[in-house]
Order: structure tokens, then sequence, then C-alpha cells
């Protein structure tokens, strides 16, 4: 009979991870050992064969590997990691660093750190794995720390390692390391790894470096569809989401076929653009190349569709899906609400729940902006109250913005700027900026002076802010203040955001700002701006100058109302579109009063449908009506 004697293990050269494992194997010594030494009463000869073919396999690495992949919670582990110990396998480096591996797997880094510490032999996957163990937990740290032990042991650093510090950079966004790590890359001879490349693009991209993400892109060897998706991902969260839909064009061009990640990416970047043509040609090219409308493709549609500005189409997708979460029917619920159809928000609502699915706190605050838009405040108040009443959910300060901009919209701006001294939780930029916006709509420039001091505190280097104060200003006629406004934007070197509109034609996307001269068919679109001026002017259109914030005299103003850059999309997109076609203009700003009620006669006169995607919202022109209820 073979029995193992109960005593303490230790590991030769690290006495401290010996004794932390003695209790271990000593407890477990009774259950584990019978699994290699089974008792027999074969005869004496048999036995010993029998023992030396036992002490063969249990030197075998197989066998302790296989047992660590099958191991599936960490007691097991750790007995596994107490036979290799009682076997002296912890010298093999490939044991060791499997055991290293699930370990960091079942992300018990500090039974990792512990046999790393006492490992006296390392390989660049020992190092690998230790680093990428860190960094996938959040332990940036620790993770930076094992780096640069690395680098001063003089071990080269594989692509390996260096793809997991480059991945810890992006996370926290910490530009500083990217190159310094960057520089360990060039200097190892690492920069043309596609591996290496494809992460530093990545880094580079989330760091808002976009200038230096393409450089490295464009110089790489070869592009797989991992580095495609990150540059097109990097210009999709940029202000250049246009480009993401070129290198998609150019990525097709090359032979690279879209994953279904990449598309997810795509379908992004045509909903931050709102570009309807390119909407439906990705929308084609899914169904050709057969992509299932799973929830993160299918959610990611109903918002693309939503925001090129067919709730149609967005709601066409959201039924086909087979399967929904709350994330999808809050997509739905939203894109109802930015498009001012307050009561299908309130309904999809209603089916959601019908459905079995229970909201969470994004649906909220999209059931309180439809309600806000829609100008629903009845309807909004209750919501708010159900949140924690029915569903316990306690809002945040995203929730108390929406009910800020539902009170300020409705007028009832004491209530507003209650709600706000109340808050509990940390206030934001959003909170205030809405409080803000809600002075501006009713002209109330005591307030508007307070939430712009809190608003200008958080976010001193914002231009919108002063700007929006300025007009303000300027609509009470506190011209004074305005100077004073513009001299503070100076003297911290702050410019104001220029006002762009863009419109999609025949696949091109046409751009213009206010007074354009720019366009090729400028010539044609002013003649066509001055035909429809007259036309607006015997249907009773009088240009309003008071959205003119300039101490100028009243032609002055007129002139300049005339030649806005949302004006000059829509005569555009009338000389370049077929008769009944209807018109989507995007801007990033708000779009302002005038051409709000310019946009409504010109869709009276032309007998066409014109679609307003602002800063905030769409607005839908149909027969000299809007969907907002011009409650915008």
């Amino acid at each position: 009979m073979l029995r193992l004697r109960k005593q303490t293990f230790l590991v030769p050269g690290h006495d401290k991870l010996g004794l932390c494992l003695a209790n271990t194997v000593a407890a477990l010594a009774d259950t584990i050992i019978p699994l290699y030494h089974q008792e027999s009463i074969l005869p004496h000869n048999i036995q010993i064969q029998e023992q030396q073919s036992q002490s063969s396999r249990c030197l075998d690495p197989k066998l302790y590997i296989s047992a660590l992949l099958s191991s599936r919670s960490l007691i097991q582990i750790r007995q596994v990691h107490a036979q290799v110990v009682v076997r002296g396998m912890l010298q093999n480096l490939v044991v060791a660093n499997k055991l290293l591996y699930i370990y960091a797997q079942h992300k018990a880094l500090s039974d990792a750190y512990a046999l790393f510490d006492g490992m006296k032999e390392r390989n660049a996957v020992t190092w690998s794995v230790m680093v990428g163990g860190f960094v996938k937990v959040g332990d940036y740290a620790s993770g930076f720390g094992i780096f640069r032990e690395l680098i001063r042991s003089g071990m080269l650093p594989d692509n390996y390692t260096l793809s997991f510090v480059i991945r810890a950079c992006r996370d926290i966004t910490d530009l500083l390391n990217g190159k310094l790590i960057h520089c360990i890359v060039l200097k190892h001879g690492l920069q043309l790894d596609n591996f290496v490349c494809a992460a530093l693009v990545d880094m580079y991209a989330k760091c808002k470096v976009i200038v230096d993400a393409r450089q490295l892109f464009d110089n790489m060897n070869s592009r797989d569809i991992v580095s495609w998706t990150v540059m097109i991902g990097a210009y999709a969260e940029s202000r250049n989401a246009y480009e993401s839909l070129v290198l998609f064009d150019r990525m097709r061009g090359e032979g690279v076929d879209a994953d279904k990640i990449a598309l997810v990416t795509v379908v992004y970047a045509c909903a931050k653009v709102g570009a309807m043509h390119k909407a439906r040609l990705v929308h084609d090219y899914i169904s050709t190349n057969k992509f299932s409308l799973d929830v993160i493709l299918g959610t990611a549609m109903v918002d693309m569709y939503a925001k090129c500005g067919s709730i149609d189409s967005a709601r066409e997708i959201f039924d086909r899906m087979q399967e929904k979460n709350v994330i999808s029917w809050s997509a739905m619920i939203a894109a109802y609400g930015y498009h001012g159809h307050g009561s299908e928000a309130l309904e999809t609502f209603s089916m959601m729940l019908s459905s079995g699915i229970l909201p969470n706190s994004i649906t909220f605050i999209s059931l309180l902006y439809a309600c806000s838009h829609s100008g629903l405040i009845e309807e909004g108040l209750r919501f708010f109250s159900l949140m924690w009443d029915e569903y316990s959910l306690r809002p945040d300060v995203k929730h108390y913005t929406c009910m800020v901009d539902l009170l300020g919209r409705a007028g009832r701006l004491d209530e507003a700027l209650k709600m706000v001294e109340s808050l509990t939780v940390e206030k934001d930029e959003g909170l205030w900026g809405a409080l803000l916006g809600a002075c501006r709509i009713h002209g109330n420039v005591d307030l508007a002076e307070l939430a712009a001091n809190a608003l200008l505190d958080l976010q001193p280097q914002n231009p919108g802010n002063y700007i929006l104060l300025s007009n303000i200003y300027a609509k009470a006629g506190r011209w004074k203040d305005v100077a004073r406004m513009r001299d503070l934007m100076s003297q911290r070197r702050l410019k104001k955001v220029p006002g762009w509109t863009w419109i999609e034609v025949d696949y091109n996307i046409h751009q213009f700002s206010a007074g354009d001269m720019t366009h090729p068919r400028s010539k044609e679109i002013y003649v066509m701006l001055k035909s429809l001026s007259k036309k607006l002017e015997l249907a009773g259109y009088v240009p309003d100058t008071n959205f003119v914030l300039h101490d100028v005299d009243e032609e002055a103003k007129v002139g300049m109302l005339y030649a806005h850059s949302e004006k000059l999309a829509i005569a555009f997109g009338l000389l370049a579109t077929s008769s009944g076609t209807s018109i989507r203009i995007t801007k990033n700003l708000r779009v302002c009063g005038d051409c709000h009620t310019f946009s409504k006669l010109v869709s009276a006169i032309t007998e066409r449908v014109i679609v307003v995607r602002d800063a905030n919202r769409f607005h839908h022109f149909k027969e000299g009506a809007c969907s907002c209820g011009d409650y915008w």
C-alpha cells in the first residue's frame, strides 16, 4: 500500500510560495494521490511494473495540462497545483505557464502572481499571461508594473504582451504611456507587426489622435478585418463619420469582407452622418450576405434608420427582429421621441411591458425625452414617479436633466430650478445646459446667468456655453453684456463652432455654411432661393429678425437671415432632386426659429416633405406643418 505522509512542500528557490501551498497540499493529499496510486493486490513483480508505469505517467506534462483545462473552479485548479508541486512538475515551464494562464482566466490574480513571483524561469508566454491577466480585470497599474519589470529584465517583449499594454493605454486614454510604448515597439522593430499596429491604431483613435491612427493604418503591410474595423470605428467616433463610409467602400474594394462587428460599426457611422442612401446600401449588403438581425445588429439598424430620418424603416427593422431585449425596445422608444412622436413612444413602452420585458434606466431616459419633446408634461411627471415607485430604479442626473428640460420647455422654470436645487446627485453640464436652454426659450435672463455661471465653472473651454448666454443677452437687447461675453471668449482663445448643414444627393454629401458661395451650383442655388423668397412673401412670410443676434439695423438682419445654411441646402435639394422627392438635411447646431418657419412654408408651396435633423431632434415638415407641433 502506497501512502503519502503529510508534510510541508517547499518550491526550490522560493520558500514563500511553498509555504503558501503547504496547508493546501497537506489537506488535499489523502484525496488527490489515490488518483494516481491505487492500492493493488497484484503479484509483487506486476506491482513493481504498475508502479513504474504510474511513475512515468505522473511525469507526463500532458496529464497536468489536461487536468487544468478540465478544471471548473479554483478549488480544482489548486488541487492540480498541489499535484504539480508534489511531483516536481512546477519546474516544467509549459506546465507552469498553463497553470498561470488558468489562474488568470479565472481572475485569481493573487494566486497567479504568487506563482509568477516564484518562477525561476520565465519566457514570453509567462510575461504575456501575467500582463494580460491584470489588464483584463482592469488592474492597469499592476499590468504596467509587470511590463516595466519585463523591460528591465532585458527580455524582448512579444506582440501579445505589447498588445495588452497598448490596450491598457487605450482603455484609460493614457496617450503619454501609449507614445512611450510606441517607442518601445519601434526600438524592437515590431512596427510592422499587424497585431501590434492594429492595437496602436485603436489606442490613438480612442485617445482622439486620428491623424496618427490613420498614418499607422496606411503604413500597415496588410490590413485584416480587425484593422479596418478599428479605423472605421475611429472615424465614426470622431466628427468625421463620413470618412468611415469612405473607408468601408475602400475595404470592400480591396476584397475584404465585412463581418458583423464591422457592419455594426458602419451602421453606427451611417447613423451619425444621417446618410439615407448609404444606409440603404449598407442594408442591402447585410441582406445580400444573409447576416441575421440579432439584437446587436438589429438594434443598431433601428437607430441608423431613425437617425437618417425614416422612422417607418426603423420600425420595419424592429418588427422583423426575432429577439428583442430592453436595449432594442429603448432604442425604438427613443427613435419615436426625437422624431416628435410622443404618443407612439408611450404605446411602444406599453407593448414592451406586455412582452414581459422590464424597463431599465435607459428606457426611462428615452420615455422622458419623448415626453419633453412632445409637450406631454403630465405623462412625463407620471413616468418619473413610476421609476422608483414601480420599478425601484433610482433616477440619476440624466433623468433629472430630462425633467428639467420637460418643465423648462413648458415654462415651469420655478419648478425646474427647485428640482435642480434639491438634487442630491452631482450636477453635470447636461443638467445646467437644459436649464439654460429653457431660459433661452422663455427669455429669463436672471436664471440664465445662474445656469451659465455653473456651466462655465464646469466647462470653461466650451465655447457653446458662452454663445448661448450671449444670445440670451442679445435677445434681451443687453449689447454690453454680449460684448463682455465675446471679450471673455477672446481672452480664453475660444471660437464659435461654425454652423454647417449637409444634404445627401446621389450618394454624395454636399455641405453648406451661412452665405456659402463655394458650391459649384451656387448661382443656381441663389436664384432658387430668391424665387422661393418671393413666393413665401406672397404666402405671408416675414423674416423673424429676433433670431439675428447682432446689434445691426433691420435691413442687415434680414440679409443675415436670407442665406442661412439650412436655406441653401433646401434650395439645392429642390434643384438637384426630382419633383415629389423628400428632402433630408442635417445641421450640426440647433435650427433657428426663422429657418423653422421657412421650412414649413417651403414644404407647403413645393409639396415636398422636408426632414431636418438638428442637434436636438428631427423636424418633419409636410404640407405646412411640423411633427414637433412647434414644441421644439
